[in-house]
C-alpha cells in the first residue's frame, strides 16, 4: 500500500515539474504574474527602499516665489508704443545713466519707442514716464490680454520724469497701490515691463538703496535703487513688493552698454500719486519759486563774507524781478531756512521751495555778514523746466 501512495506522489510531482518546465519555457510572464500578485506587498516594499523619494511637500513650500505678486500686478502693467518726430538732439547724457526706452535710432528718421506703463485706476488712468511719451504724435497702448487701443495724453512732469495717460476700455485691471515709505534696504522687489519688445516680462531683485539723488537725471531726484534687471522697453513700467502693490515706476539704468548692470532707479509711487493727482486736477503740477540760484560755500568764500560757522546756501544770484528780489536778498547772502525747516544743502532748498503753494508767503531766515535777518516773500509758480533752471 505505501508502494502504491509513494508512486503516485513521484508521478504528480513529476507531473507538475513538466508543466512548470513547459510554461517557464513557452510564457514566463505567467510566473512573473502569479509572483506579483503572490507577493505585492513585498515587491511594493523592495521598490520603495530602492528608490527612497521622500514625501510630496505641501503646494506652498512648492511654490516658494513671487507668483502671486506677479498674478496680481502684471496684468495691470501694459506695453506703449509711441510715434515721434525725428529726433534733433544726441543723447549723451544717456552714457551712464540711460533712460531704459527701447532700441536707439537713426537721429533724422521718424522714431518709435517702446516703453511701458501701469494702470491705476479700473477707469483708465495710466503712469509712465515722460521721456517715453514726450513728443509723441499718437501713443498705442497695449494690455497684457491682448487688447489694443490709443491712449490720450493727460499731463506730464518733466522735472520728476512722470507722465498720465487715459484709455478707453472697459474691465480694465488696476494695480493696487503700495507704500515707498515703508521699503528698506534688503526688500524684495519686482520689475514688471516689456524689455527689447520681447513681451511682458518679470524680473526680481531687491531694494538696494533709498532716497537717491544728485545723480543728475531729473530736477527732483528721490529714487529707489534695485538690482532687479531693468533693461530698454522697461521705462514706465512697475516695481513692485512681494504682495504685488506698486511702489516705484522705473525710470534709469546705470549702464555702459545699454543693458542692465544690475544698478536700477524708480520713481517712489509716492511721488508718482502726488504728480498723477496734480495732472488729473489742473493739468499741471504746480511748485513754488523764489528765483535765487545757488553756489558752492568754499572757506575762503565764508571768510570773505564774514559768514563764520553759520550753516546754510550760500546765494549766488537772484532773478530779477522774482519774490527773492522783491524781498531784498542779494547775491552773498547765507539762506538758512524755509519757514521753520533749516537748510543746510542745495538738494534741501530746492524740495523745500518746491513744496510751497504758489501765491501763498513764506517766511525766509538769511544771513548777511554777521547779521541774521528774516524777509517775507510771496511765493510764486514755478516756471517750465530748463536746463539752468533755479529755485
Amino acid at each position: 500500500m505505501l508502494k502504491r501512495l509513494w508512486l503516485i506522489f513521484a508521478q504528480a510531482v513529476t507531473v507538475t515539474l513538466a508543466i512548470v518546465f513547459v510554461v517557464a519555457t513557452l510564457k514566463p510572464q505567467w510566473l512573473q504574474q502569479a509572483r506579483w500578485r503572490e507577493a505585492p506587498n513585498a515587491v511594493t516594499a523592495q521598490t520603495a527602499h530602492q528608490i527612497a523619494l521622500p514625501p510630496s511637500p505641501p503646494a506652498s513650500v512648492v511654490r516658494a516665489g513671487f507668483a502671486y505678486a506677479a498674478h496680481i500686478a502684471a496684468p495691470a502693467v501694459v506695453s506703449i508704443t509711441a510715434n515721434k518726430a525725428p529726433s534733433r538732439v544726441g543723447r549723451a547724457h544717456e552714457q551712464l545713466f540711460g533712460f531704459p526706452f527701447g532700441p536707439r535710432q537713426p537721429r533724422n528718421a521718424p522714431q518709435q519707442g517702446l516703453g511701458s506703463g501701469v494702470i491705476i485706476s479700473a477707469d483708465g488712468v495710466l503712469l509712465t514716464n515722460n521721456h517715453v511719451v514726450e513728443g509723441a504724435s499718437d501713443i498705442e497702448v497695449r494690455l497684457s490680454d491682448g487688447r489694443q487701443v490709443e491712449a490720450r495724453l493727460v499731463g506730464t512732469d518733466a522735472e520728476t520724469d512722470l507722465a498720465v495717460l487715459k484709455i478707453e476700455l472697459s474691465g480694465l485691471p488696476a494695480i493696487p497701490l503700495g507704500d515707498a515709505a515703508n521699503l528698506q534696504v534688503g526688500d524684495a522687489v519686482l520689475a514688471i515691463g516689456n524689455p527689447f519688445n520681447v513681451g511682458q516680462t518679470v524680473t526680481s531683485g531687491i531694494v538696494s538703496a533709498l532716497g537717491r539723488s544728485q545723480l543728475g537725471i531729473n530736477t527732483f531726484e528721490n529714487f529707489i535703487q534695485t538690482d532687479a534687471a531693468i533693461n530698454p522697453g522697461n521705462s514706465g513700467g512697475a516695481l513692485v513688493d512681494a504682495d504685488g502693490r506698486l511702489v516705484g515706476i522705473n525710470t534709469a539704468i546705470f549702464s555702459r552698454n545699454g543693458g542692465s548692470l544690475g544698478i536700477g532707479f524708480a520713481i517712489p509711487v509716492d511721488v508718482a500719486r502726488q504728480v498723477a493727482t496734480a495732472l488729473l486736477k489742473d493739468g499741471v503740477v504746480a511748485r513754488g519759486y523764489i528765483g535765487v540760484q545757488t553756489r558752492e560755500l568754499t572757506p575762503e568764500l565764508a571768510e570773505m563774507l564774514k559768514l563764520g560757522e553759520a550753516k546754510g546756501v550760500l546765494i549766488g544770484n537772484v532773478v530779477e524781478a522774482a519774490p527773492a528780489a522783491n524781498a531784498g536778498i542779494k547775491p552773498g547772502d547765507l539762506l538758512t531756512r524755509i519757514g521753520s525747516h533749516a537748510i543746510t544743502t542745495p538738494a534741501e532748498l530746492l524740495t523745500s521751495v518746491a513744496a510751497l503753494k504758489p501765491r501763498s508767503t513764506v517766511e525766509v531766515g538769511v544771513q548777511r555778514g554777521g547779521k541774521a535777518m528774516a524777509f517775507q516773500l510771496a511765493v510764486a509758480q514755478r516756471p517750465p523746466l530748463r536746463r539752468d533752471q533755479d529755485d
